[in-house]
């Protein structure tokens, strides 16, 4: 990228779509918090941002925390844009927004590498990862902003090397204003389960930052504001186990030398609980959680599926080797399955009972282009485009009743004893095993003091006064208070909140069944009040 220098100079305005409401994105909780209003930074458009040519100007906005305005758009000469299939919706309406300010726009991110069909209005598509169509898009712009007569598709063949990525831009973000911070180790994964597109976008041979990138990134996310906790969203965060056991004790040394400035959490395969060492590092390192896609407690499903990965340890003595290292679980689980039954529901909630995993992520199965489910559907003729319905895949069960087992899934599920007597179950079996780091200068600092003083008296007010399930709330909450453990108060406080809200309107029909649903949500009503 020597030639940048060359490039004239542009004003280039990054536009990251807003999310819908989901199970996994808290916004139920963020009137809890100090000022949260979106979920994590959006990493690829932060590093895009960063890769601009040094004589270009931009102006970074993420629609989650405030919508992009028409000076916005007048003060750019172009707009860059970037999300996944679940945010469709909110892309194109960015475009639209930009071209009725004669504003030239580019798309990039893994929705349109996936399916460029999806995005016929925009100027320019960006297919691929960073690389030489990333050249060639800034040269174009340098030489012309105007809108060309018809859309240039641009295709990275050449991608960048990860070791050469440059910090994303996080200084153009307000780092609090996140419920978690995120940071990329690798791309990419070596299994090829049935539903998922990572391996078709990204490839099967995990690519690599140094241990060295990921501190200096975790540096500068600390110096502009982050703390709490960051994610690894890496898709698998095992998937090259050599690379993960050199880069564990450099995040070990870094916490040491950070006073564990914040917590860590990944998601992984869950073959992780049969490397002990990559745990006991992970436990070392202050990670908390793993999000493991056990996706169903049926060996035959995931058999199915292609997730045999899943049976090298029975599951649920997985999850309890995983909460031994102090880690809780995360789990996914998908309904909608060609094995699933009649009595599937029945199955996954004794699953969620005797896991007593807090918080699972229950969605209907989607067929996403570029993956091998996708291909076997539409040759079986079994893919449907209904904006009706909460999923393009025809079922082997009746759609309404898959809808209906994820309604009662969700009601039972996620009712406040429930809820809290998982959590509970967490606090007895898993956090005694974590690791508990004094309380350093980096931990107690006057913003972060206010914050958790801000959130006790949001959370007291909002679940222990104003909730209808106050009661529920106060015999989890009480003996937290007086052990002064003040840290899972407020952790587990605000993460039931959001999931007895969400469920409530799953299980009432308020809320759509799957993420990638294109009917309207919905509003909820806040505190569960």
């Amino acid at each position: 990228m020597d030639k940048q220098a060359e490039l004239s100079p542009r004003r280039i305005l990054c536009v990251f779509p807003k999310y819908s409401p989901s199970f996994g994105t808290f916004e139920y909780a963020y009137p809890l918090t100090d000022g949260v209003k979106a979920f994590m930074p959006p990493q690829g458009l932060l590093l895009i941002a960063a890769a601009l040519p040094p004589s270009w100007s931009v102006r970074f906005i993420d629609e989650n925390i405030r919508s992009a305005t028409d000076a916005d758009f007048a003060w750019a000469e172009a707009v860059f844009v970037s999300g996944m299939h679940i945010q469709r919706k909110q892309i194109n309406d960015i475009c639209r927004r930009a071209h009725e300010a004669e504003r030239v726009v580019a798309l990039g991110g893994p929705s349109v590498s996936a399916c460029p069909d999806y995005y016929p209005e925009f100027d320019y598509l960006h297919i691929g990862e960073l690389g030489d169509a990333t050249e060639e898009l800034f040269v174009r712009l340098a030489d012309d902003v105007a809108r060309p007569p018809r859309q240039v598709a641009l295709t990275t063949h050449e991608r960048l090397a990860m070791a050469e990525f440059p910090q994303p831009a996080y200084e153009l973000i307000p780092l609090r204003k996140y419920f978690l911070g995120s940071i990329q180790f690798s791309s990419g994964c070596p299994y090829q389960c049935e539903f998922c597109d990572i391996p078709g976008l990204y490839g099967r041979n995990p690519r690599l930052k140094s241990p060295q990138q990921v501190l200096a990134e975790l540096d500068k996310m600390v110096a502009n504001g982050l703390s709490g906790a960051v994610y690894f969203v890496d898709d698998n965060f095992i998937g090259n186990r050599r690379a993960v056991l050199e880069l564990l004790p450099h995040l070990v040394e870094w916490q040491k030398r950070n006073g564990y400035a914040v917590q860590f959490a990944c998601e992984a395969t869950l073959n992780i609980a049969k490397r002990p060492e990559i745990l006991q590092l992970m436990h070392d390192a202050f990670f908390l959680t793993v999000f493991c896609g056990i996706e169903t407690p049926d060996p035959k499903a995931l058999q199915a599926m292609s997730k045999q990965h899943n049976m090298m340890v029975p599951i649920l003595e997985g999850v309890k080797t995983l909460n031994s290292y102090g880690l809780e679980v995360v789990s996914g689980i998908i309904l909608g399955l060609d094995t699933d039954t009649d009595d599937s529901g029945e199955r996954i909630l004794e699953f969620v009972d005797q896991s007593q995993i807090p918080l699972l992520t229950i969605n209907l199965l989607q067929a996403l282009p570029k993956t091998p489910l996708w291909d076997r559907l539409a040759r079986a003729g079994r893919l449907i485009e209904n904006t009706e319905r909460d999923s393009n895949v025809d079922f082997l069960l009746p759609y309404e009743q898959v809808v209906a087992m994820w309604r009662d899934c969700m009601g039972r599920a996620y009712t406040p004893e429930k809820m809290f007597a998982r959590f509970q179950h967490q606090i007895e079996h898993t956090y005694p095993n974590r690791i508990h780091p004094p309380p350093t200068k980096q931990r107690l600092t006057a913003a972060n003091i206010k914050r958790g003083l801000t959130m006790m008296a949001r959370i007291i007010w909002h679940a222990g006064v104003r909730s209808d399930y106050r009661r529920e709330f106060w015999k989890f909450a009480w003996p937290r208070l007086k052990a002064g453990d003040v840290e899972r108060f407020i952790s587990c406080s605000l993460v039931a909140h959001h999931l007895i809200t969400f469920a409530r309107g799953a299980s009432s029909g308020r809320q759509t069944a799957s993420y990638y649903s294109d009917k309207p949500a919905e509003a909820l009503p806040q505190a569960a009040e």
